[in-house]
């Protein structure tokens, strides 16, 4: 009886860890996922003459959170159509006809200025959007309009 006793004793704990070793290495595993990125803010842009856009890169995300930097800066543009597009039809259905990426980009609340004379576009129009790294593109800027280059 005794003997029962003491083996009985020994195989609790030992059941107990057998059980516990699965359970711990069941867990999720590879890289923590990060937190997405809100898209960043529009920016601020004003045409300088024909050719040059001045623009002002945002400090902040859509949320209200300062951004540590901006990865690409797009020009999209649309052809000329009867009414003057907003900026996300534009955004939508615009293509990408110029980018400048990092590193010759300014910081975060730093004005920048993109002298658009290669661009051989008929009359229409064009839109600015800032991307942050991951490829999230933020809101676009205010449509501006891009006359015939023949001028």
């Amino acid at each position: 009886m005794m003997e029962r006793m003491i083996s009985s004793r020994l195989a609790n704990p030992l059941i107990a860890i057998t059980l516990c070793v699965p359970a711990i290495h069941c867990g999720r595993k590879g890289d923590p996922i990060p937190r997405p990125r809100a898209a960043a803010k529009a920016m601020v842009v004003q045409l300088e003459g024909l050719r040059r856009v001045r623009m002002v890169l945002p400090a902040a995300d859509i949320k209200g959170d300062s951004l540590v930097g901006i990865d690409i800066v797009r020009v999209l543009y649309l052809p000329l159509s009867l009414t003057k597009p907003t900026s996300e039809e534009v955004f939508s259905r615009g293509e990408v006809v110029l980018e400048r990426r990092r590193p010759d980009l300014p910081g975060p609340g730093e004005s920048l200025t993109l002298d658009l004379k290669s661009l051989q576009r008929p009359q229409g129009w064009i839109v600015l959007v800032a991307v942050r790294l991951g490829n999230v593109p933020g809101r676009p800027s205010d449509v501006l309009p891009w006359l015939d280059p023949n001028l």
